[in-house]
Parts: C-alpha cells; sequence; structure tokens
C-alpha cells in the first residue's frame, strides 16, 4: 500500500490540535494509541522536559496524523540533551517515509533551537539512517541493562562531541 506522507507539522495528537480537529480526523486518536507505548506522550507533555516545537506529526495527504516523532529534555550526565521517544508510525503507513519524515524533521528542529546531542532507545536497525551511533562507543551509559546496540546517540553539532556519562531521563520514563 503506498501512501504518501505529507511533510511533517508541529504538533501533537494527544494535545490540543493546532489544526482543526475535522482536518486531524480519527486517525489523531490511533497514531496516540501507536505512540502511547507506555502512555508516554500525554505525562511527557505536562512534564518540565517538555520542548515547545520538538513535537513533530506526519500527516497524511489529507492532512491526519499518521505519525509522530517526540524530542524530550534528558541529561548525558550533567550535559542537557534530548531523548527521541517515543517515536511511531500507523501500521498502514509504515514503510512509506512518514516515521523518517517525522523524525527528521524533529531533529532539525532541534538543531534549530540549536539543542547539540540526542539519545535514542531502538532498534539498531533503524536509527542509523539519520547519523545515530552506538552510545557505547562514546562512554553513554544507562542504569539499566539493554542491548549495547540498542542505545545509540546523535551529535547534532561537529563543534560538540557527544559527552560520555549515564543518560538521565525525564521522570515519566521511569528510568
Amino acid at each position: 500500500m503506498d501512501r504518501p506522507a505529507r511533510l511533517p507539522r508541529p504538533g501533537h495528537p494527544a494535545g490540543p490540535p493546532r489544526r482543526p480537529p475535522a482536518v486531524l480526523g480519527p486517525a489523531a486518536g490511533r497514531a496516540v494509541a501507536a505512540a502511547g507505548a507506555a502512555g508516554l506522550s500525554g505525562p511527557l507533555r505536562a512534564d518540565a522536559s517538555w520542548i515547545e516545537g520538538l513535537s513533530l506529526v506526519a500527516a497524511d495527504e489529507h492532512g491526519s496524523a499518521v505519525g509522530h516523532a517526540l524530542l524530550t529534555r534528558c541529561h548525558i550526565g550533567d550535559v542537557p540533551a534530548l531523548c527521541l521517544a517515543p517515536c511511531a508510525v500507523l501500521p498502514a503507513y509504515q514503510r512509506t517515509g512518514s516515521g523518517s519524515a517525522a523524525v527528521r524533521a524533529a531533529l532539525d528542529a532541534a538543531r534549530g533551537l540549536g539543542e547539540r546531542h540526542v539519545v535514542v532507545l531502538g532498534h539498531p536497525d533503524y536509527y542509523p539512517r539519520f547519523g545515530f551511533t552506538r552510545a557505547g562507543a562514546h562512554g553513554i551509559g544507562l542504569t539499566i541493562d539493554v542491548p549495547d546496540e540498542a542505545l545509540m546517540a546523535l551529535s547534532l553539532d561537529a563543534d560538540h562531541p557527544l559527552p560520555a556519562g549515564t543518560v538521565r531521563y525525564a521522570a515519566p520514563f521511569g528510568i
């Protein structure tokens, strides 16, 4: 099924719509369910880790939300960084570029805000396409055991290499 995705737009499928509700349609609710692995989107939106402009929604040709990428504040040691999570795409729109478009737009928005570092805990075959590399190679770790290749990091600014340290996530992550 080939369904083109439109360029991502700022927004959050669980929060107040930035377009009239009729434009978001029922897909927004399904996007929330897909993105809400462990119900993170709502609690992150209410948390101090929320950064306006770093929640991006990919929309289909009708303007319905089909994918979402969210960056929130975390720290690597004492250095401010961003956490890429949750990221989700409705099943019918997976492998259409919707997720990639949302992630790229979120990373570009973070660069535009002067952010320097991003971490993600995810599939090691997916996130390297955005420039993420194994975090352990940079001395970055977690307080929980995860496969080494699943924790990845990205420097958004070549003048500021990734710092070493333990990632401290926002409270809603429970880590």
